[in-house]
């Protein structure tokens, strides 16, 4: 690649390949060659990743894991370990770092690395590629796919190219490194179907189709005012300037995360308040240890319910102090259950419940006038009071559970609550009970971004 000019730019985008499937297999060899999904194997259960041979089935991520089975009997499924993947994302991101300081992380599987300075020190964008792939196959046992181009538009698209293939006569590696030279990133966009532009959604796609915009080059031959009175005038300049493979946006190392929370969808309805409740709390729990963990306090907390009938609401509050503790997060959700639960009946239950944080700042502590009083009751809960009492306490679980394990101490409504019928992000596990098919629910962690 002649990328030794300095006032050319080296991005590289890396993408794990099959990641979540690719670490179970690291433990399970026994499945290599085999279709094998990673999700809630349940009926209500979502496919969170497919290796390459389930995905000749035409199985993918985010669909009902009830699907998934009628369309490959055969797969193997695994209810999946997101504390393992985030560890071994970790591995992958410091060898990364070894590489260039400028890595700017998208996803557990993912990344962008601003190369332009490395190359005198490991060669030019291709040989980095390589040398990256190598690495995490030699080290990890692991396998990704490297997009490298001039800008991350450009490289994400790349690296999509370079990926493994499904054929009709099984899976073929593909490149594994793709280079997109200097000048000819417009020819390289150009013949791609428009959906493969950032931002062109099913609406967007509707109304680029009724225009006659089939590819990307379909999208440049349109004039500026035409597409930008179908799609909205900010949009419309974006997408002219992708078909354009024009893209100047800096890799941006460390950004720090915009939200935490967690989400489940459980294998029966609930349908008292005190199930509810006892299950907001232990999310609360989740999200109030990552949080500390990430060395964050929350401004704004979210609750969001999924009924039975799949209406989904979500309700917000933003506490005069921001929270890092379970009992902090559940005296200002809790008030929203209560209210909730009130509308509940026999034929209406709750299948899905997630509570998520935003607005992260750094901790501080505060002292209440009110400190020491009793708070618990109605309305007007002192957070600082709450906050500060169990700030220590908190250390105190976390240090435990470092030392001893996460299922060493918790809340005390989950006690003796079986792993087995606990839900995960994609959904509950298959329990011989389970029946019908359901559809999923297209559930997700929401990691640090």
């Amino acid at each position: 690649m002649a990328d030794t000019d300095e006032r050319v730019r080296t991005i590289l985008h890396v993408d794990m390949d099959a990641f979540y499937v690719s670490v179970e297999l690291r433990r399970h060899p026994e499945l290599r060659g085999r279709p094998v999904v990673v999700g809630g194997s349940g009926s209500r259960g979502v496919v969170a990743a497919a290796n390459y041979e389930a995905r000749r089935f035409g199985v993918f991520s985010a669909m009902p894991s009830s699907r998934a089975r009628r369309l490959c009997p055969q797969a193997v499924f695994l209810p999946g370990d997101h504390a393992l993947y985030a560890e071994v994302s970790e591995e992958v991101h410091r060898i990364f770092e070894d590489v260039t300081p400028l890595v700017e992380p998208i996803a557990l599987d993912e990344a962008f690395l601003d190369v332009t300075g490395a190359r005198s020190l490991f060669g030019d964008g291709e040989s980095i590629g390589h040398l990256i792939r190598r690495r995490i196959s030699d080290e990890l046992d692991l396998r990704c796919s490297v997009g490298v181009a001039t800008s991350k538009f450009v490289a994400k698209l790349a690296s999509k190219g370079a990926k493994p293939r499904v054929t009709p006569r099984g899976v073929e590696d593909g490149p594994g490194v793709l280079v997109v030279e200097p000048g000819r990133e417009r020819d390289f966009v150009s013949p791609l179907p428009v959906e493969a532009l950032w931002g062109v959604g099913p609406a967007t796609l509707a109304r680029l189709e009724r225009l006659g915009v089939r590819s990307v080059s379909d999208l440049a031959a349109l004039p500026d005012g035409v597409l930008e009175r179908s799609v909205g005038p900010a949009h419309g300049r974006h997408l002219a300037s992708l078909a354009r493979a024009e893209d100047d946006r800096e890799v941006v190392p460390h950004r720090a995360a915009k939200s935490i929370g967690n989400e489940e969808t459980f294998a029966h309805d609930l349908v008292t308040v005190d199930e509810i409740r006892r299950e907001v709390v232990r999310l609360c729990d989740h999200v109030a240890a990552r949080l500390r963990r990430h060395g964050r306090s929350a401004r704004t907390v979210t609750l969001k319910i999924r009924f039975s009938t799949f209406e989904t609401i979500t309700r917000s509050v933003t506490p005069t102090r921001a929270v890092n503790t379970s009992p902090g997060m559940m005296s200002v959700l809790d008030p929203i259950v209560s209210d909730i639960a009130r509308g509940l009946s026999s034929s209406i239950g709750v299948r899905l419940l997630g509570v998520s944080t935003s607005q992260l700042v750094e901790p501080s502590s505060q002292l209440s006038l009110f400190d020491g009083f009793d708070t618990t009751d109605g309305p007007s809960v002192d957070i600082d009071a709450i906050e500060n009492r169990w700030e220590p306490a908190s250390r105190a679980i976390d240090a435990i559970r470092e030392r001893f394990g996460k299922s060493a101490i918790g809340p005390a409504g989950s006690l003796g609550r079986s792993d087995r019928h606990e839900g995960t992000p994609w959904g509950p596990e298959r329990l011989p009970e389970d029946g019908g098919d359901q559809a999923g629910d297209a559930t997700s962690d929401d990691r640090p971004r």
